[in-house]
């Protein structure tokens, strides 16, 4: 199967605007976790991203990172999510200097990936995917991208400012 081929099956497994966020707890270290629900009342970004360390996701973490800002002052809480475990993402976060939370869908891994339609199976990864929640946690934009390719941040903020 070809990338265009795995992008298009994907999206139509992605959850789509309009839908309740399935909920989660994750662990952001080996001894702290945080639950979606928590954020209720304020929009939430959620970056799906394949792997720490990779050059594209450090690429899309720091550029989410220096608009962190922006994201804040529409009252935004931003969230990276990927199946690597609370140490790598500790070491990610150190080296990359990221002000935002990331997220272990470690074990049983990619469980969140899977309820958002956004898990690689073969390759045991999730999508590179964003996802926009409203305040009452409603998705109201998600996006799956090439595997190799950073999204940016445009859409997801463009769509932040419209609700």
């Amino acid at each position: 199967m070809s990338d265009t081929q795995s992008q298009q099956q994907s999206q139509t497994t992605v959850l789509q605007p309009g839908i309740t966020a399935p909920d989660f707890t994750l662990r952001t270290t080996p001894n702290q976790s945080i639950s979606l629900n928590q954020y209720r009342g304020n929009p939430v970004i959620l970056v799906f991203y394949p792997a720490d360390f990779s050059p594209v996701c450090g690429d899309e973490m720091t550029l989410f990172n220096e608009l962190l800002p922006e994201f804040q002052r529409l009252n935004a809480e931003v969230m990276g999510i990927s199946v690597d475990g609370v140490w790598c993402h500790l070491a990610f976060s150190k080296e990359k200097n990221l002000k935002i939370p990331l997220l272990a869908d470690f074990e049983p891994k990619g469980e969140v990936a899977k309820k958002y339609g956004v898990y690689r199976k073969k390759d045991g990864i999730a999508e590179r995917a964003l996802f926009l929640l409203d305040k009452d946690g409603i998705i109201r934009y998600s996006y799956v991208s090439p595997i190799g390719v950073n999204p940016g941040a445009d859409g997801v903020l463009k769509a932040l400012e419209s609700i």
